[in-house]
């Protein structure tokens, strides 16, 4: 019972840091300051609001999750106002694992304007990812793997 308690408030912690946003100027949609927690229900939503969303696809029984986690929640910080990360529970959220065809965890893939344009699969350092990220923050564009 004590884990259970704890996860909790772990989660309720995590959840109060997704609610603080720090705002763009000119209006634009705020930007979350950490990941935000991604389901089959808000999945499209998320994705179509924000010009360049990062979603890590990953498990909490996953060890190289819980080893990415980390990276990107620093990423999610230093990139806030540029990209939007949010996590999505594969486990909780079958309809979109199985509409990106995810196969390992963790999957992680960007979307520039709607769009998967790029991503890796399993635990990357920090540097690996960042560099998959940086050219859409400009207007790189590359052809779509998951097209």
């Amino acid at each position: 019972m004590a884990f259970d308690d704890e996860v909790r408030k772990i989660n309720q912690k995590k959840f109060e840091e997704m609610l603080k946003t720090t705002s763009q100027p000119g209006g634009e949609t705020p930007q979350p300051a950490g990941p935000v927690e991604m389901t089959d229900a808000n999945f499209t939503e998320i994705v179509s609001s924000h010009p360049v969303v990062v979603v890590d696809f990953w498990a909490p029984w996953c060890g190289p999750c819980r080893v990415v986690s980390p990276v990107l929640e620093q990423l999610a910080s230093e990139m806030s106002g540029k990209a939007t990360f949010g996590k999505l529970n594969v486990d909780d959220n079958p309809v979109t694992s199985q509409q990106f065809k995810i196969q390992g965890i963790p999957t992680i893939i960007v979307f520039k304007d709607g769009q998967p344009v790029d991503g890796l699969v399993g635990a990357a350092p920090k540097q690996m990812i960042e560099s998959r990220i940086a050219p859409y923050l400009r207007d790189g564009t590359k052809a779509s793997p998951y097209g």
